[in-house]
């Protein structure tokens, strides 16, 4: 099995419970492994013997794009999403992290983090 790691997608987006986060939005980041095999691209230098990180990109940006109350919502949208699109993706985890979320205190960020 091989891997490929998207890190630190950045994006903007609407997500959380209070009426605030709808309206101003927040800073997120987007952290995706692929657990795939691409033994066949290896030797044949085709990108359609793996799976397309362009395509992942966009599929992550999208879905931050619809607004959720919660993270673990977004990040198991982009995990079906991910695996529909791309059959090629045996295991796949999605780290979602909102920076500075709107909290009581000095955190530099929350993450959800899901594995399927």
């Amino acid at each position: 099995m091989h891997k490929i790691h998207i890190n630190t997608i950045k994006l903007y987006a609407y997500h959380g419970c209070l009426p605030e986060e709808a309206l101003v939005g927040s800073p997120y980041t987007v952290d995706i492994i692929l657990e795939t095999d691409f033994s066949k691209a290896i030797l044949s230098d085709n990108l359609e013997d793996t799976v397309d990180y362009c395509s992942v990109f966009n599929v992550v940006k999208e879905e931050m794009a619809v607004r959720a109350k919660l993270l673990e919502n977004v990040a198991f949208r982009i995990i079906k999403r991910l695996k529909n699109e791309h059959p090629l993706i045996h295991k796949c985890t999605v780290t979602i992290t909102k920076v500075n979320p709107p909290m009581n205190g000095n955190v530099l960020g929350v993450s959800v983090i899901i594995e399927e």
